[in-house]
């Protein structure tokens, strides 16, 4: 089989694997596609965090399991070989006397890292690895940063005009783009486990912050207000029941009672340690929600907190949506607050972006490169 045909499989297997999208935080997205002759004869994927993982989806698959003898394996993800909520896919794949597995990208995870694939091959099993390597590592982005670091993957999001405007001068930016782009927004917070605003944001827009797919995920709701300003008659409080909304304050001094009454609304406080602007610490915030389980955080928040995220090294992707129209206007804000560097070349660096286009809008996709020193 050549090469075109291995790849259209592992192809498959990544299709597979993004219909996991909300469902399998903090584990990977992993798609497996088993092949004899040149047919699928079974898939499968991570379908839910605990469920069965993506290998033994594609065996349970099978019409009959023997028919597996001799067969290829295209997984997404290198096989675990250690017992968790599921027993090793490695178990599976022996018992299933498969001949090759193609995999795409290898387990940061140290309990796998390389142990998967060197015991398959110890079992005469023949292993190719990192096909479509990059496709497949884009794809668990988060999973990689979150198991390397214990920190949340940061996207910081937002929606400009072409002359760099997310509002107009007296403040309204609905909406700047498309449903499209907007659709394409609650994509990615069924994808991503929370999303975080500024207490400027609360204020000013009384934002649901829901995803308003069918058959969605509700992010974690996070709010940055230091000095618990956030109303208490706010969508987000009184929502609260329902949907998590996780407070970041700086421990009061004095406690009028507020706070008791928002954990007895269901809101969840997080008392930080102050940056030296007396806000929240946000390097500190990312530590303590990484110890939460919070794998993925969507940055919506306004300029400020925008440039704050930027200056404390915790971004790790820029989303710029992009709407071909122009505001004007010398007050109209832009995606960056506070003083902005002083040079261009001090200037945030991002890498070659990623562009898609929406209906009439583009989205422009980033990493942030900080310095080795700085790197968060």
């Amino acid at each position: 089989m050549d090469s075109g045909f291995d790849e259209k499989f592992m192809r498959l297997a990544l299709e597979l694997a993004k219909k996991g999208c909300g469902k399998v935080n903090p584990n990977p997205l992993v798609g497996a596609v088993i092949v004899k002759d040149g047919n699928v004869i079974g898939s499968g994927y991570h379908t839910r965090y605990g469920n069965l993982h993506a290998e033994r989806e594609a065996f349970a698959s099978l019409t009959d399991p023997g028919d597996a003898q001799g067969a290829d394996l295209y997984v997404t993800l290198e096989p675990c070989c250690h017992y968790g909520k599921q027993p090793p896919c490695t178990e599976a794949i022996l018992e299933h006397k498969i001949a090759r597995v193609f995999i795409g990208s290898s387990d940061p995870n140290p309990l796998v890292a390389g142990k998967g694939v060197k015991l398959l091959r110890s079992h005469g099993i023949q292993v190719t690895e990192h096909m479509l390597k990059a496709e497949c590592d884009r794809l668990n982005e988060v999973f990689f940063h979150y198991m390397k670091t214990k920190r949340p993957y940061v996207v910081m999001k937002y929606a400009m005009t072409m002359d760099g405007k997310i509002a107009t001068a007296s403040g309204k930016s609905r909406w700047i783009t498309g449903e499209i782009a907007r659709r394409h927004v609650h994509e990615d917070r069924n994808r991503y486990m929370a999303i975080m605003v500024g207490i400027q944001t609360v204020l000013k827009d009384d934002p649901m912050l829901n995803c308003r797919l069918e058959g969605g995920r509700n992010p974690v709701r996070i709010v940055c207000d230091s000095c618990l300003r956030i109303p208490e008659d706010s969508q987000l409080v009184k929502s609260a029941g329902e949907i998590p909304l996780w407070i970041a304050a700086v421990q009061p001094e004095t406690d009028s009672g507020k706070a008791e009454r928002l954990k007895a609304a269901g809101c969840r406080i997080l008392y930080v340690d102050a940056d030296e602007n007396c806000h929240v610490d946000l390097k500190k915030l990312m530590e303590l929600l990484g110890q939460e389980g919070i794998d993925s955080i969507l940055l919506e928040g306004g300029a400020q907190l925008h440039e704050s995220a930027l200056r404390s090294g915790i971004v790790n992707k820029v989303q710029a949506y992009i709407a071909p129209k122009l505001f004007g206007g010398k007050e109209a804000p832009s995606p960056l607050g506070g003083s902005g560097v002083d040079a261009p070349d001090e200037a945030w660096l991002l890498s070659e972006p990623v562009i898609t286009g929406l209906g009439p809008d583009l989205l422009l996709e980033s990493e942030v490169i900080y310095p080795c020193l700085q790197e968060s």
